[in-house]
C-alpha cells in the first residue's frame, strides 16, 4: 500500500488538470447548464482533495479551504455574482490569513515595494474600468480582498515563481472579468483568457503550497 500512494496522489492532480483544461474547450458548448457548471467547479475542487491527499497536517486543511470557496466562487457566479463573489472573497480571507503566518521574516525592498503596487494598483484598476460606475464601488471592496491576497502571497515564503506568479494570475484573471464590463466589452481577450489564468494560477497556487510543506525527497 505505501507504494500506491504516490501514484493515487498524483491521480487526484492529474484529474484536475484534465477537467481544469477540458472546460476551457467545453464552456461555450450547449450543454445541460449543470453539467457544465459541475465541469466548471470539478477543477479546483480537485485541488482541494489533492492538496488533502498529498499532505496531513492544519496548513494543508487552510489551502485546501482556500481551493474550495474558489470552486464554490466557480459554481455560485453562474446563478448570481454577489454570491459568486463572497464565496471568492472568504477564501482571500482564509489565504491571507494563511501567507501572514508563512510570511518571509526578510525582504528586499523591491519585493516590498512590488506587493505594496499589487495591494494599490489592483483596487484601483478594478475600480476604473467598470461602465456602470454604480457598479465601481463593490468591485473596488471585492478586489481589496484580492490585492491583499496577492500580495501576502508574493511576500509569504513559498516559492515566488509558483504561489507568487499563481496569486498574480488569479488577480489578472478577475481584472479582465471586470474589463469585459467596461473598456474590454466587445473584445474577444478576455474569453479567451479568463478561464486558464484562473485555473493555472490556483494550480499553481495550491501545487506551490504543498510543495514546499511536503518532504523535498517526495514527489509530486
Amino acid at each position: 500500500m505505501p507504494e500506491r500512494a504516490p501514484i493515487e496522489h498524483r491521480a487526484w492532480l492529474v484529474a484536475s488538470l484534465l477537467a481544469g483544461i477540458s472546460f476551457y474547450f467545453v464552456k461555450d458548448a450547449h450543454l445541460p447548464a449543470p453539467a457544465l457548471v459541475a465541469w466548471k467547479g470539478a477543477g479546483v475542487t480537485l485541488l482541494a482533495v489533492w492538496a488533502l491527499a498529498r499532505h496531513k497536517g492544519a496548513d494543508s486543511r487552510q489551502i485546501a479551504a482556500v481551493m474550495t470557496f474558489g470552486a464554490l466562487g466557480d459554481v455560485l457566479i453562474e446563478w448570481m455574482l454577489a454570491a459568486g463573489a463572497i464565496a471568492f472573497l472568504i477564501g482571500h480571507l482564509i489565504a491571507i490569513h494563511f501567507y501572514w503566518r508563512h510570511r518571509r521574516c526578510a525582504l528586499p525592498f523591491s519585493q516590498r515595494a512590488a506587493a505594496l503596487a499589487m495591494l494599490v494598483l489592483i483596487p484601483a484598476i478594478a475600480f476604473l474600468l467598470p461602465t456602470d460606475r454604480n457598479a465601481a464601488p463593490g468591485i473596488a471592496l471585492y478586489t481589496t480582498g484580492l490585492s491583499a491576497m496577492t500580495a501576502a502571497a508574493w511576500l509569504s515564503r513559498f516559492p515566488r515563481y509558483r504561489v507568487g506568479i499563481g496569486a498574480v494570475l488569479f488577480a489578472l484573471s478577475d481584472l479582465l472579468i471586470f474589463s469585459s464590463y467596461g473598456p474590454l466589452a466587445h473584445n474577444s481577450i478576455p474569453g479567451l483568457l479568463i478561464w486558464p489564468l484562473y485555473y493555472f494560477g490556483q494550480f499553481l497556487i495550491c501545487t506551490g503550497v504543498i510543495g514546499a510543506l511536503r518532504p523535498p525527497s517526495t514527489p509530486l
